[in-house]
């Protein structure tokens, strides 16, 4: 009996599952974010560990100075009041890969484009007559999307084409940096990657209306738009750089992007992905970073945590507890 209790305390602690022990998270008035999460290291629970987890994994990857760092995230969020926090937090970055339709609703809504909530189980097709678009729980009328970012897009590209820096040809992430130099609210993702000199990478630039506004520039004036351009200065990040590390928000290209070029060399050395979606319909969304381990996308040794939630939720909490933003 004594051999069998034995073997059995050796195995568990092999899997972690008695070292640590369980604890009651407790809470008081006036208690600060930091505190709660302090509270909550090693209580064993669920997604809150993996979120505490995050939360040090990011702290040591800002306190790597010699890692280079990537934010990335979709345009959905950018809708919401979490475009606000994203905001403050590029200048932690080194760059931002992200999607064509953070550039809308960024523009949009530093033209003054109004979003307000709504709800999820609005009637669409009600909604659709009194041209409003609905976005989950928030809504916009067609004129406060689709109509600023038109008219926002024109004002800012007319500027570009006629100044006399106008290069007639440009990568997605400088396009970016013109708009960022023009655009003048204090609250919008662009504007501050410029003042920040944070570069933007929009693999998927024309999947959107600012790549749709950008095709019908181009059919009267004398530009053209090089995505290989930003390719290749994404290799070279991932050459040269020995250290690199990512926090990203939702799947698709712009997880991809991120994970894609840092294989090569050799994976990401820190790694956060904040997700709702399931692994087992074998998406790039659904997909955990231990899978991007058998791929050499982020290091055997790396350190990595898969947070399963709603970033809208999450992420101003572990931006709050964290020391560095």
């Amino acid at each position: 009996m004594k051999h069998t209790k034995s073997a059995r305390k050796t195995t568990a602690q092999k899997n972690g599952a008695a070292s640590v022990p369980v604890r009651d998270v407790r809470l008081k008035k006036g208690m600060k974010v930091e505190e709660l999460i302090k509270g909550m290291d090693k209580v064993g629970g669920f997604s809150a560990q993996h979120m505490v987890d995050g939360i040090k994994i990011l702290e040591k990857m800002k306190a790597d100075s010699s890692s280079f760092n990537f934010l990335s995230f979709p345009a959905c969020i950018i809708a919401t009041g979490i475009r606000g926090i994203i905001a403050d937090s590029v200048k932690h970055f080194n760059a931002i890969i992200t999607t064509c339709g953070t550039l809308d609703h960024d523009i949009a809504r530093a033209a003054g484009g109004k979003y307000v909530l709504g709800s999820f189980n609005a009637d669409d097709a009600e909604l659709h007559r009194k041209h409003i678009y609905r976005l989950g729980n928030v809504f916009m009328e067609d004129k406060e999307y689709g109509m600023a970012l038109e008219g926002k897009f024109k004002a800012i590209m007319d500027d570009i084409y006629t100044s006399k820096d106008y290069k007639k040809e440009y990568s997605p992430s400088e396009l970016a940096y013109e708009f960022g130099k023009r655009i003048k609210d204090s609250g919008s993702i662009l504007r501050q990657a410029y003042l920040n000199n944070v570069k933007v990478f929009i693999p998927g630039i024309v999947d959107g209306a600012f790549g749709t506004q950008l095709t019908l520039f181009s059919q009267d004036h004398d530009f053209k738009l090089n995505i290989l351009r930003d390719e290749l200065e994404l290799s070279n990040i991932a050459f040269d750089n020995k250290r690199t590390g990512a926090l990203m928000i939702g799947g698709g290209i712009s997880k991809h992007h991120v994970i894609w070029w840092n294989q090569f060399k050799g994976g990401l050395d820190y790694a956060v992905y904040i997700t709702t979606a399931t692994q087992y319909d074998g998406s790039l969304s659904g997909a955990r970073l231990t899978e991007a381990v058998s791929w050499g996308k982020i290091k055997e040794d790396a350190k990595y945590v898969t947070i399963d939630g709603d970033a809208t939720v999450i992420l101003p909490i572990m931006f709050a507890a964290s020391g560095i933003f």
